[in-house]
């Protein structure tokens, strides 16, 4: 387990989650309705008609990097997941990457989900017939407005999170259940009346138009799973860890059908033009060719509740993630106090808060909402992708031993995993180089080829600037006892289950 300074006993998260309440935070945390009206849209104006093959393609890895969350848990349960496994089977280096990464990616969807939030509850003013305000013209698509409703939701859900993971696990169970059954209900009465033909090819990856989009494609689909290791990053709250490892699966695969059913859904229902061209509103546009008004409305209400969920959702991993980050040293104490009221990181749970709202009026430099969304998640997708393959690495490391004791779990716990990060670490650096070779010149669009780049290599250039101040200056323990530990104990997995 991680050390901590001092002698002192490491501060605990009160166990109070079952399989139920990680199920409710990582599918929050995934927001399969937002991914379904927002993401959905983002991908087809890359793959075109072929958003099922994307979906099925891109959970063929993700399957793998779940598999190594589940059986690098069993045998070290820790808030700070990948940060700690990373770290003691490959490098402290890398480990404190993945850890540093995950809390500037999610950061950035805290940014951007505000923007969606207010987006979504905009879009509701209007249809309630409320498009002005004081004189000013409400715009669901203008990037400022957006953001100054989502924050007032942001910092509601923040002091909600900060009451503790039940309470927000509970929050989040009946907003999942409004969304998942209008979810169904209209995806699966646009599957039955879409006027476009149902067809074969929607789940040919071949027939993607060019390797560019199929690695950026894969990319923005393994950006819509991301969120499932959420249920790992609770598991110090969970009676048993191994619940943990389950919500996160079930979650992984729910999202799986989800996307599946939305992804047929839309492309029955609107046309490919239709599907690339309203972006942030695309889910409303949806309930509108299926439904009048008020039931039309429906799905925008879901998204708004999606939204709202995956905010506080993100922002509860985040903050276990630093609290873990804190014991070792590696960031300040301020990170590791717990509330003694709740048992939660609270100080550091309003600290993201905080530090998420200041991303979000950061990003009023991109004005159009539909640019920020191409853009965050392009850069998000990128690091997501590294931190996810990082983790399968430290799993094969740990657990290879098993390929000369047993070759069927060594397949399972070793070649599965690196073949995943194998596949992640190429899409991400092919779409880093795409984006470097399409363009001669910087700016800050959407549509900028080096901007684009920039933003995920900002992300991990400062990783490793935090991480020598951490290993030099704060001088933590983690770069001296992390490396390698238990890096070739097989038996581990065995004894664990």
């Amino acid at each position: 387990m991680t050390q901590q300074p001092h002698g002192e006993d490491p501060p605990s998260l009160r166990k109070t989650l079952g399989v139920v309440d990680g199920v409710a935070i990582a599918a929050s945390s995934t927001a399969a309705t937002t991914s379904i009206g927002i993401g959905l849209g983002v991908t087809a104006g890359v793959v075109g008609l072929h958003l099922p093959a994307i979906m099925l393609l891109a959970f063929l890895p993700i399957l793998g990097i779940a598999g190594a969350y589940s059986r690098l848990n069993r045998v070290e349960p820790n808030a700070g997941n990948g940060y700690v496994w990373v770290g003691r089977s490959l490098t402290p280096w890398l480990g404190f990457l993945v850890g540093w990464v995950n809390i500037v990616a999610t950061v950035a969807f805290l940014a951007y989900t505000t923007a969606v939030t207010g987006s979504a509850m905009l879009q509701l003013a209007g249809e309630a017939g409320l498009h002005r305000v004081a004189g000013l013209v409400l715009d669901p698509g203008s990037t400022a407005q957006t953001t100054a409703v989502g924050i007032v939701v942001l910092v509601a859900v923040t002091l909600t999170a900060v009451t503790g993971v039940k309470t927000a696990a509970r929050l989040q169970s009946g907003l999942l259940v409004f969304e998942y059954v209008v979810l169904l209900g209209f995806c699966g009465y646009g599957i039955v009346t879409g006027p476009h033909p149902f067809r074969l090819s929607w789940f040919d990856p071949f027939a993607i138009p060019s390797a560019s989009a199929l690695a950026q494609g894969l990319l923005l689909s393994v950006f819509c799973y991301w969120g499932f290791e959420a249920a790992f990053t609770v598991n110090e709250e969970v009676r048993d860890p191994r619940d943990a490892s389950r919500a996160g699966l079930i979650t992984l695969v729910t999202m799986l059908g989800l996307f599946l059913l939305g992804s047929v859904a839309f492309q029955r229902v609107l046309s490919e033009q239709e599907l690339a061209g309203h972006g942030a509103q695309g889910l409303a546009f949806f309930g509108d060719r299926l439904a009048s008004q008020p039931l039309a409305a429906l799905p925008l209400v879901a998204l708004m509740f999606s939204a709202v969920a995956s905010l506080q959702a993100g922002v509860i991993p985040t903050a276990r993630g630093m609290f873990a980050m804190s014991r070792d040293r590696t960031l300040g104490p301020v990170w590791s106090k717990v509330s003694a009221r709740y048992g939660t990181p609270a100080t550091g749970t309003l600290l993201i808060g905080a530090l998420a709202t200041a991303v979000a009026a950061l990003a009023l430099v991109i004005p159009r909402l539909a640019d920020m969304i191409m853009a965050t998640v392009n850069a998000v997708g990128i690091v997501v992708a590294l931190s996810y393959a990082l983790t399968a690495l430290a799993a094969a490391a740990r657990f290879r031993g098993l390929l000369r004791e047993d070759w069927r779990q060594g397949v399972r716990a070793v070649v599965l995993p690196s073949l995943s990060a194998a596949a992640l670490l190429g899409l991400g650096g092919y779409l880093a180089w795409s984006f470097y070779t399409s363009t001669d010149h910087f700016e800050v669009s959407a549509d900028n080829g080096w901007f684009l780049l920039l933003t995920p290599a900002l992300m991990i250039a400062s990783g490793f600037l935090a991480a020598a101040w951490a290993k030099w200056v704060r001088k933590s323990p983690y770069f001296r006892t992390g490396h390698g530990t238990d890096a070739d104990a097989p038996h581990l997995l065995a004894t664990s289950n």
